[in-house]
């Protein structure tokens, strides 16, 4: 099966239904497939062969959608650019998976010129948007408009369609191949697990589309036949008046938003008891913001789902009947979930033996939606994938019913307002630093962020810096997101005996009082 087959379905069964709706544009999925289909001949034209990567810089929208299709129906291979990374960020991941084409919309248009005249390999820019094309680059509605329809590529099984770029344990990121099959695999996973919604159900699309939970979200609501409701960015005002004006039925958030909605002071102005089902992940939610939302939205289901960009976005769910005054009691809010259909999940030890249920070790994840790899990098796919089980680097343990717990990281990851940072890129930053002589890279708790980049320095002698001069400095390497929100300086930093900075030392003082080290 391929990821284009369910618009071939909606297109028989019923053409003139709205399938997106951005702002004040609504499309039918016959004006749907016949823009996805012309733009999928424009690629190629432009010189798209199959297995060919297309980017996208841009923020959530129904173009943002059709691209997506319009890719895979032309025979390429999807490279959504991470919108928080800076320009040399950027550059690396287009570079790396040789991505020639990239879509920009006019949020990003300050960053086109950079990218192109920094790149290895200087990609062709369309300009997306309602407005003319700046010079140097292509119109996105225009070659629409001069390119007729193609047929359906129809790729499928093994062959490639994605490419996520996750954080580099190692200092660079490492691109993610998502075949068809991974993600078909993903949505029918996750439809045996869910009834379809009956009538009208809209689901809303604000999480970036770039991120492995959106893209799965946005492709099973497609299957289920649910008009897309896409918002740029997450903004509340802006998300509850939408929830409220298009009667939206379902989301996807990460807890930090959910709390800014109900503590948002104009929240009791707008009728929000369309919203049905909302799915959550990233971090787990609080039991006071649990019972903040079943006092607020008592009809609101949620379920939290736990995955990677490996495994192709969640494979692990806890559901509604554990978000409720009885999970919160119970504890049951706190499980990440149980494997989802056609998942296997194991804890293991640091030899990959199986421990007991309810001791700690390693989560192992195995499936059809486990990534092929990393790209070009078969050492590393090796060590994830060995023994032919995804090797997480979440230390959890599972209890009696085979519920999955959390309670630490075995990599060095910090997970900050639903974005992975992984230390080590943090601490390239850092080194480039002419005061920095050796830095450690931490995650504490933040009641807002579920956790905040730390960093500990220590200068070279002689040297002397300030935290709010460190925190600017990282920013021109990497995006926001990833660089420190504070910066402790220190003589010296503890090690083991083999000379390793002993990480979880650094962090043992701020995560005592937890009841996990991880948020």
């Amino acid at each position: 099966m391929n990821m284009t087959q369910p618009l071939h379905r909606a297109l028989s069964l019923h053409p003139d239904a709205v399938v997106t709706i951005f702002r004040d544009r609504r499309r039918s999925y016959r004006q749907l497939v016949e823009r996805v289909a012309r733009l999928a001949g424009a690629l190629q034209q432009l010189g798209m062969q199959p297995g060919d990567r297309v980017g996208m810089l841009g923020l959530n929208s129904d173009w943002y959608f059709e691209y997506i299709l319009g890719t895979w129906w032309g025979g390429g291979v999807v490279n959504g650019v991470n919108t928080r990374w800076s320009v040399p960020e950027i550059v690396y991941s287009l570079d790396d998976c040789d991505t020639r084409i990239l879509l920009v919309d006019d949020n990003f248009l300050s960053m086109a010129e950079d990218i192109r005249r920094t790149a290895k390999h200087p990609p062709l820019l369309i300009h997306v948007g309602d407005g003319a094309a700046p010079e140097g680059m292509l119109s996105y509605e225009q070659l629409l408009r001069d390119t007729a329809p193609v047929a359906d590529a129809e790729r499928r099984g093994d062959d490639l369609a994605n490419i996520m770029y996750t954080g580099g344990t190692t200092g660079h990121p490492k691109g993610v191949m998502q075949s068809h099959h991974n993600l078909w695999s993903l949505l029918m996973s996750r439809l045996a697990g869910r009834a379809p919604a009956e009538g009208y159900a809209p689901a809303l699309h604000v999480a970036p589309m770039f991120h492995g939970a959106a893209l799965g979200g946005v492709m099973v609501q497609l299957v289920l036949d649910q008009p897309h409701v896409f918002v740029p960015t997450f903004e509340p005002l802006e998300l509850m008046q939408t929830i409220e004006r298009e009667k939206v039925h379902e989301t996807l958030l990460v807890p930090t938003m959910l709390q800014v909605i109900l503590m948002h002071p104009q929240f009791p102005r707008y009728d929000l008891s369309s919203l049905k089902m909302m799915v959550y992940g990233a971090a787990p939610i609080s039991p006071a913001l649990m019972e903040l939302a079943l006092e607020h939205l008592p009809e609101l289901e949620f379920t939290q789902g736990y995955g990677m960009t490996e495994t192709t976005s969640g494979v692990v769910f806890n559901g509604a009947a554990n978000h409720s005054a009885a999970g919160v009691a119970n504890g049951r809010i706190r499980a990440a979930g149980q494997p989802a259909v056609g998942v296997l999940a194991r804890i293991v030890d640091e030899q990959d033996n199986e421990v007991p249920r309810g001791v700690v070790g390693e989560i192992l994840l195995r499936g059809d939606s486990v990534m092929l790899g990393y790209w070009n990098r078969p050492e590393d796919t090796a060590q994830a994938k060995r023994g032919g089980w995804m090797h997480t680097g979440d230390a959890g343990y599972m209890d009696d019913e085979g519920y999955i717990y959390i309670v630490d990281r075995v990599k060095d990851m910090i997970v900050s307002g639903g974005e992975n940072v992984y230390s080590a890129e943090v601490e390239g930053a850092l080194a480039s630093h002419p005061a920095v002589a050796l830095s450690a890279v931490i995650g504490i708790p933040h009641a807002k962020w579920g956790e905040a980049v730390h960093a500990v320095i220590v200068l070279k002698p002689g040297s002397s810096a300030e935290g709010e001069e460190i925190i600017e400095h990282c920013r021109r390497f990497i995006a926001g997101y990833k660089c420190p929100k504070t910066v402790e300086f220190r003589e010296a930093l503890p090690l083991s005996a083999a000379g390793k900075i002993l990480k979880r030392d650094l962090r043992s003082p701020y995560w005592k009082d937890q009841q996990r080290a991880v948020n």
